[in-house]
């Protein structure tokens, strides 16, 4: 779970992606001279005193004259809205700005607690130039280095310190799904579908988070939560248009599910922006189950199902391991046939498996095909423990990690899959050398 979003935010060229690379310890956003050559948003998870948060690495508010200003400006505006908290990146260098008066105001009207990062001060003789950035108006400016580290600790401990107390959430035995995909594939129409079947029993609490809108439900004695990633915090047509902004407000909402939904459009069939979107899920470890909408309006002469899954398998062949509903949310076909879907891919990603069970099916398939030689030395598989659930985490203890290849690995993930179902459920194979 996320303690905290934390959006970077400043003018082009004050070093935002080098400070974002810096907390990241990788090179992730694109680096360059070049005023404002970072287009996209980037995400990324840091851990800081034990608490984990997800950074937002801004494309800069430029002002006028700038190209790609109005879409940079959207970005930084909806990466303030889903921030805890605001790093705004100044540069020592270059001194305090028109500019840097103008973001300045801007954040004053967010109402959210906002660090003024002095970036560019790579030597202590140069501290003195942080402080004509008080007349900004907030707290003490902090001088960092993103090049060289300096001061990024400290940025760290006071983001944590402004870190907003996070409220307790009222569901804990329910099991919380979230609807995701692209803007305009049918989230909220499938939402009201699900919950306009019979037997189903709407709770009139209001969600408890601002990161979505969330309904609990009742359906055959079993307690659910809906997240619905289309309601989230709704700020004008604009951003329903720009597809690519769809991942920020997925993001939150897979964090805290139990289960994904992916809504893909039978109308429009895949495209880029349904991988980018659901990777997060995957990465993430959830569950997932592919919704095919809007099988209605497919011409069932050209497009059979068994077409359609060979398809989307192809597209996605990470998602080997998710079963495909095909519905109309607008008809309500077949949508009584996601909940038992949803239960199994839960109850899935929270099987564990006897130890003795699980190397017996290990070396049953070892025997069956063993695994090649490289370099004349062969790979000993020694035994295998699972170690957590959610998804359903393997540990594989070998004689040398460099011998198993990827695809005897995918080999191995395939015969567990076979003797313990993990439907709908990702699983992770980590490997480690005996004594290691």
């Amino acid at each position: 779970m996320i303690d905290g979003v934390v959006a970077i935010v400043g003018r082009p060229n004050v070093g935002k992606s080098s400070l974002f690379n810096r907390i990241m310890g990788e090179r992730l956003s694109i680096v360059h001279d070049e005023a404002g050559v970072t287009r996209d948003r980037l995400y990324g998870k840091a851990t800081w005193l034990t608490k984990d948060l997800r950074f937002i690495d801004t494309g800069g508010i430029q002002i006028e004259g700038q190209a790609f200003a109005d879409e940079i400006q959207m970005q930084v505006d909806i990466a303030i809205d889903e921030a805890d908290v605001i790093v705004f990146v100044v540069s020592g260098m270059e001194g305090l700005t028109n500019d840097d008066q103008h973001i300045a105001r801007l954040l004053r009207e967010t109402n959210k607690p906002v660090i003024v990062a002095v970036n560019k001060v790579d030597d202590i003789q140069f501290q003195a130039d942080i402080y004509e950035f008080y007349a900004l108006g907030y707290d003490e400016p902090m001088a960092v280095s993103s090049l060289h580290g300096i001061g990024v600790g400290d940025l760290l401990d006071t983001i944590i310190r402004k870190l907003p107390e996070k409220g307790l959430t009222m569901y804990e035995d329910e099991l919380k799904f979230s609807i995701i995909g692209r803007p305009n594939v049918g989230k909220s129409s499938l939402v009201n579908a699900m919950l306009n079947q019979e037997r189903v029993i709407v709770s009139n609490i209001e969600g408890t988070t601002r990161d979505a809108v969330d309904t609990p439900f009742r359906f055959h004695d079993k307690d659910y939560v809906v997240i619905d990633t289309a309601g989230i915090r709704k700020r004008g047509k604009v951003y329903e248009d720009i597809e690519k902004y769809s991942v920020l407000r997925a993001m939150s909402a897979i964090e805290r599910s139990d289960v994904v939904l992916f809504v893909l459009d039978g109308e429009q069939g895949i495209r880029a922006q349904d991988k980018h979107v659901v990777g997060f899920a995957h990465d993430a470890g959830k569950p997932i189950i592919i919704v095919y909408n809007k099988w209605d309006t497919v011409d069932k002469e050209e497009t059979l199902m068994d077409d359609v899954r060979k398809q989307v398998a192809g597209e996605f062949l990470y998602l080997s391991y998710a079963p495909i509903a095909f519905v109309s949310a607008l008809t309500k076909k077949r949508v009584h046939t996601l909940l038992p879907l949803i239960d199994q891919a839960y109850e899935n990603s929270k099987r564990r498996i006897g130890t003795s069970v699980l190397n017996e099916v290990i070396q049953d398939a070892i025997r069956l095909t063993p695994p090649p030689s490289h370099h004349g030395k062969r790979l000993k598989i020694l035994y295998t423990s699972q170690v957590a659930t959610a998804p359903p985490t393997f540990v594989v203890f070998v004689n040398d990690p460099e011998l198993l290849h990827f695809s005897y690995k995918r080999y191995l993930e395939n015969a567990l899959r076979r003797a313990f179902n993990f439907d709908g459920t990702p699983i992770r194979i980590l490997v480690r050398k005996r004594g290691a």
